[in-house]
């Protein structure tokens, strides 16, 4: 799959990434990156993430979730790779 074609990602955040203001990193490393999505807290103390775009800005942001650079601790990120549905604006923080 080429760096430019459009995917979506989901990736679930493990750590202490509720609170820190982990979801507003996120929803600036997704604009930068030119990515539509969002980010939400869940109930068992994950961030989850979907964002779509082209492939090689999804790879990125999921390197900048791995980087050690994020507010609070990230502890694991579970990515799971999807045709994008195309139905997204913006990034949203939930």
């Amino acid at each position: 799959m080429s760096g430019s074609a459009a995917v979506r990602l989901t990736a679930f955040v493990r750590g202490q990434v509720q609170g820190v203001g982990f979801r507003w990193w996120t929803r600036s490393q997704a604009l930068r990156l030119g990515l539509v999505g969002w980010a939400r807290n869940t109930d068992d103390g994950r961030v989850e993430v979907v964002a779509e775009g082209a492939r090689q800005a999804c790879d990125d942001l999921l390197a900048a979730l791995r980087s050690g650079q994020t507010p609070g601790t990230v502890t694991a990120v579970i990515e799971r790779w999807d045709d994008p549905k195309g139905n997204l604006r913006g990034f949203l923080e939930r």
